[in-house]
């Protein structure tokens, strides 16, 4: 028997296609995610992975057949799901495995107004009920309920998406600029001409072909290696800026004009400055803005300089979003380049933080390093791994290291954070993996190059 366990993670669905799931499964899925979430009717859409179409179809059929009407999107990115399920007020599914290997399959579940599904909030009753429906030898057999079968539709939603993050964006008197993109043979290639198309921007195309195989590189532009190819191309054209987005093009990255990567905490600063400026236009005193805890300390200082308020978070996009409903925070940004705005119904869309970097970028003559150095005001060490078996107990060690220091504190919202005068650590264990993650930034390099190597030596031991 399969064990959903493994399938379902903290905030999705994710694993090997046909080895951990298929269509059958898929199916279930469908049903299950209408009975938990009560749905009359949801919207489904899917990315470029060979398996995509199939799977997208069954769970459309199981959720039909558990009586809601289906608006199938096709293809699209994860945030053109959430702008259809924001747009639709209705409950949503989106087929992808972001930046895994072609191998893998995934949903990513929402309800209405795209609130996040995850584990507490809906993903953990979708799997036990799926469970239940699922022999000893691993035939799964959905009940039938009496009801009428929903219907299946189609619509285009693309048009709509980007003219919503045109309408949040003004682009239109901005300079000309000369704008690298890398698809990476993902969602951006389907995304990108329709909302770039018309705007003052000589795009440069990097792999924007659909190829769920991934011929030229990992979708994943959190991984340096990844982004070469884009880094070469921005210094070989001469180009202002390069844009490299990740499968489900949910997340976008950013080099200069030098091909030099611009930090995600860099971003999240620029973007929350001119986040709280459209707030202030609008008659709003003192917005606020949330920030996860190993996102620069950059972001803070910018926030409070501006006279906002900003909100320190757990890392994960269902914590962004909950305190972002709590708090209306005008935005939310991760290390991790996800990025998230009030008036994208609090989900998270790369396009939308990239057009305001273009905004940013055009509205003035400075080049972009120019104009992102006043929000890279510190060293980091950028994420680090360690396998560990014990995780808690090398976490306790660095603990025990610091434990008589007088000048640190440390809390323990996600992992541990050890603060200093000047620097700052964050440890956290792997929720999937037996791994721990290490952030450090410090003001000067060389104090966040020995706090990094004696965490490290010790959590390495």
């Amino acid at each position: 028997m399969r064990d959903l366990k493994q399938l379902v993670k903290a905030y999705d669905v994710r694993g090997v296609v046909p080895d951990q799931w298929d269509e059958v499964l898929s199916r279930a899925f469908g049903a299950a995610f209408v009975r938990v979430v009560g749905a009359s009717a949801v919207v489904v859409g899917h990315d470029m992975r060979p398996s995509s179409p199939s799977l997208s179809r069954a769970f459309a059929e199981g959720a039909a057949a558990s009586g809601a009407d289906v608006v199938e999107i096709g293809l699209c990115s994860t945030d053109q799901l959430y702008y259809a399920s924001g747009s639709l007020d209705l409950p949503g599914a989106m087929f992808t495995a972001s930046h895994n290997p072609a191998r893998y399959n995934g949903i990513k579940l929402c309800r209405a107004g795209a609130a996040p599904v995850g584990q507490d909030t809906g993903l953990s009753e979708i799997r036990e009920l799926v469970e239940s429906w699922t022999s000893a030898d691993g035939v799964v057999s959905v009940p039938a309920l009496d009801v009428k079968p929903g219907s299946l539709s189609s619509r285009d939603s693309l048009r709509g998406y980007a003219d919503h993050l045109l309408s949040l964006v003004d682009l239109t008197a901005i300079r000309p600029l000369k704008v690298v993109v890398d698809a990476g043979n993902g969602m951006g290639g389907h995304t990108v001409p329709t909302v770039f198309g018309g705007l003052p921007l000589d795009v440069v195309e990097m792999y924007f072909e659909l190829d769920g195989t991934f011929p030229n590189h990992e979708a994943n532009p959190l991984d340096p290696a990844n982004i070469v190819d884009l880094q070469a191309r921005v210094r070989e054209v001469g180009a202002d800026i390069g844009l490299a987005f990740d499968g489900d093009a949910d997340r976008c990255f950013v080099v200069d004009e030098k091909g030099d990567p611009v930090s995600p905490s860099a971003i999240t600063a620029l973007v929350a400055a001119r986040e709280i400026a459209r707030a202030r236009a609008q008659g709003e005193d003192n917005p606020t803005v949330i920030h996860n805890l190993i996102t620069s300390l950059t972001v803070p200082e910018v926030v409070r300089e501006l006279g906002a308020t900003p909100v320190r978070t757990r890392v994960g996009h269902s914590f962004i979003k909950q305190e972002m409903a709590v708090t209306d925070a005008v935005f939310g940004g991760e290390h991790s380049a996800h990025y998230y705005f009030r008036d994208f119904w609090r989900a998270d869309t790369g396009m939308l933080a990239a057009l305001h970097v273009l905004a940013a970028l055009g509205g003035q003559d400075r080049p972009l390093s120019e104009l992102t150095a006043a929000y890279d005001r510190y060293a980091a060490s950028g994420e680090i791994n360690s396998t560990v078996t014990d995780q808690s107990g090398r976490t306790d060690a660095v603990l025990a290291h610091y434990a008589d220091r007088q000048d640190v504190t440390v809390d323990t919202l996600d992992g541990v954070t050890v603060t200093g005068t000047t620097w700052w650590f964050n440890l956290r264990a792997s929720n999937t993996e037996p791994l721990l993650r290490l952030n450090v930034e410090a003001k000067d390099p060389a104090v966040m190059a020995e706090i990094r190597d004696t965490v490290l030596a010790i959590v390495r031991a």
